[in-house]
C-alpha cells in the first residue's frame, strides 16, 4: 500500500502541482469560515459571487454577529439552506465576538463548538488559515478515495482517520485540494473519464462509477 500511494501522490504532485490553493474567495479568517459554511451543499463559484456583495455590506464579524436574519436569509437566498445557514453565521460570528475576542480559533474542539462548524468546515479553518495538517473530507475526497482503495467507508470521519492512515502528513492538506481538482474535471460522479486519467492504471474501480 504505501509503494501504491507514493506513486499516486507523485502523480497528482506533477499534475497538479504542490502550491496550496483556495478556491473560496476571502480576505481574513472569518471570512474564509463563512464561505465555507456557506459552500455545505452549494459550489465554491456560487458561494463567491454571494461573497463578493456580503462582505461588503457585512464587512466585521460585528456587523454578521448583530445582523437582523431575516435580512440576512434575503442576503444569501441564492445559496441551498440558506436559512439555517443564515442562523448559524450570526450565532457562529457572535460567539466569535464575545467568547473568542473576534478571533477564529485553531483548535478542533473550539472550531467545532461554534454554530454550523463540523469537522469538514474545521480542517478547512486549520489547514487553510493555520497550516496545520488536516484531511478535508468532502463528496469528491470520499468517493476517489475509495476508488482508489484507500477507504472502504462511507461516514467522513471515518474516512479521515482511513487516510490519516495512509496519507504523510505533509499531503493532508494538499491531497484534498488536488483530488477536488480530479473530481471536478476528469473523474467526475456521474460520467468519469477514465481513458483520460492519469491515474487509470492505480485506480481498482477504473471503468466503474
Amino acid at each position: 500500500m504505501a509503494k501504491h500511494v507514493k506513486e499516486i501522490l507523485e502523480l497528482l504532485d506533477r499534475e497538479y502541482g504542490t502550491e496550496h490553493i483556495c478556491y473560496l474567495n476571502h480576505e481574513t479568517p472569518w471570512q474564509l469560515l463563512i464561505a465555507v459554511i456557506l459552500s455545505a451543499q452549494c459550489t465554491d463559484a456560487r458561494v463567491n459571487i454571494v461573497t463578493k456583495d456580503l462582505f461588503q455590506k457585512y464587512d466585521t464579524l460585528e456587523k454578521f454577529a448583530e445582523a437582523d436574519v431575516r435580512e440576512l436569509e434575503q442576503d444569501i437566498h441564492s445559496i441551498g439552506f440558506y436559512r439555517a445557514k443564515a442562523r448559524n453565521i450570526k450565532k457562529c460570528c457572535f460567539d466569535l465576538v464575545h467568547e473568542f475576542n473576534g478571533e477564529v480559533p485553531s483548535s478542533l474542539e473550539e472550531l467545532t463548538s461554534l454554530a454550523g462548524v463540523g469537522r469538514k468546515t474545521a480542517n478547512v479553518i486549520r489547514g487553510n488559515i493555520y497550516n496545520q495538517p488536516s484531511i478535508v473530507v468532502d463528496t469528491h475526497v470520499k468517493r476517489i478515495s475509495k476508488k482508489l482503495g484507500f477507504t472502504k467507508n462511507e461516514e467522513p470521519e471515518k474516512v479521515e482517520y482511513d487516510l490519516m492512515k495512509v496519507l504523510p502528513e505533509d499531503h493532508w492538506i494538499l491531497y484534498n485540494m488536488q483530488i477536488i481538482t480530479l473530481g471536478r474535471t476528469i473523474c467526475t460522479a456521474r460520467n468519469p473519464k477514465c481513458e483520460e486519467c492519469f491515474l487509470r492504471e492505480y485506480c481498482p474501480s477504473k471503468g466503474k462509477r
